[in-house]
């Protein structure tokens, strides 16, 4: 067999692997659902999850963007992006997680034509992102206050988001991963109180555990179960005891920088959590994706399939049964991203 039909027979049978697990999700959550930009959907038919990527991206300071926001087309967008999903849709993905930000080319209508030309389930975002130095915050946040924020955030929860009718699916927060500012605080107690008003679970972009574990402390203040927050990019801190006393908590730890390059890292640690018993809390992907605004054709597309290409079967040789791959994937982001209010 030459190398191009063994890739090829290498892609088919992950996709028969993928596709046959995700039939098992139908049976859970019975009660629960989630939030796409079609509407809401059974948590037990999320399918195969990707828990974090972006269809695009725009890194334009927030002052820059109220003189002059970049202009995009998105019919382009949609045109460019549409194949890799396509690919990931036939490899058996069935949900798309956007972790794209308010502010940093959140584009609702986009990600509602992308769902309906390709089938999948696409999840969007409320919130506000601090990282980068704060540089795409806007106004309501910086001079607002934890119950003023979470008004707004309360609000595109009931009608939408920018005047669309579509509604988001969950809350994304952006951290510096350093000790708390006063506007990082103020984002972590406005998703305390959305979350307690709307039931959406709170993805922080966070990477080091202090800033994880000083959200964790805010929300506990709060009554908000450590279960209704994601600790987004937790492969930045090195210590793995840190993710496991998050997990122990109740906490979603997402492990979402995997590339090929680095898929033995990314398996050791899985494999850690399992070794833990903390399996359960675990979600991945990839962070790829990223049609950049203000790039001719958006610049260099990353794409979607490495972990059902590549990582899967790594999983598998590493020794992960099905049942193992099943929580990773299906399980786990189903219950991660139901919408329901978690209180200690």
């Amino acid at each position: 067999m030459d190398r191009r039909s063994f890739l090829k027979s290498v892609t088919a049978a992950s996709a028969a692997m993928v596709a046959s697990s995700c039939t098992v999700s139908r049976t859970q959550y019975p009660h629960l659902s989630a939030m796409t930009v079609t509407g809401s959907t059974a948590a037990s038919e999320l399918g195969l999850v990707l828990a974090h990527e972006h269809v695009m991206a725009s890194f334009q300071p927030y002052g820059d963007w109220l003189k002059r926001p970049t202009p995009y087309d998105p019919d382009e967008v949609v045109a460019v992006m549409l194949p890799y999903l396509q690919r990931i849709q036939t490899l058996g993905c069935r949900t798309f997680v956007d972790a794209t930000a308010a502010f940093l080319g959140r584009d609702p209508v986009v990600l509602r034509d992308l769902a309906r030309r390709t089938g999948l389930n696409i999840l969007t975002t409320t919130g506000a992102y601090a990282a980068d130095e704060h540089r795409h915050v806007p106004t309501y946040v910086s001079e607002g206050t934890p119950d003023s924020v979470a008004e707004q955030w309360i609000r595109e929860w009931h009608e939408g988001l920018d005047g669309t009718g579509i509604r988001p699916g969950f809350i994304k927060l952006g951290f510096n991963g350093r000790p708390l500012s006063k506007v990082e605080d103020t984002l972590i107690r406005a998703a305390a109180i959305a979350h307690r008003s709307t039931g959406l679970t709170i993805g922080a972009h966070t990477g080091p555990a202090v800033a994880a574990f000083a959200q964790l402390q805010i929300l506990n203040e709060a009554n908000i179960d450590p279960s209704a927050w994601i600790w987004i990019h937790a492969q930045n801190e090195p210590d793995t005891a840190r993710h496991i006393e998050a997990a122990r908590r109740g906490a979603w730890i997402e492990f979402d920088g995997i590339r090929a390059a680095e898929i033995e890292a990314y398996v050791t640690r899985v494999r850690t959590m399992r070794d833990a018993g903390l399996l359960h809390r675990v979600l991945l992907s990839q962070d790829s994706g990223w049609f950049h605004i203000g790039e001719a054709h958006g610049g260099d597309i990353h794409p979607y399939d490495v972990i059902l290409t590549e990582f899967v079967p790594a999983l598998r040789t590493a020794g992960f049964t099905q049942n193992e791959i099943d929580t990773l994937f299906i399980r786990n982001p189903a219950e991660a991203f139901s919408v329901r209010t978690r209180l200690t």
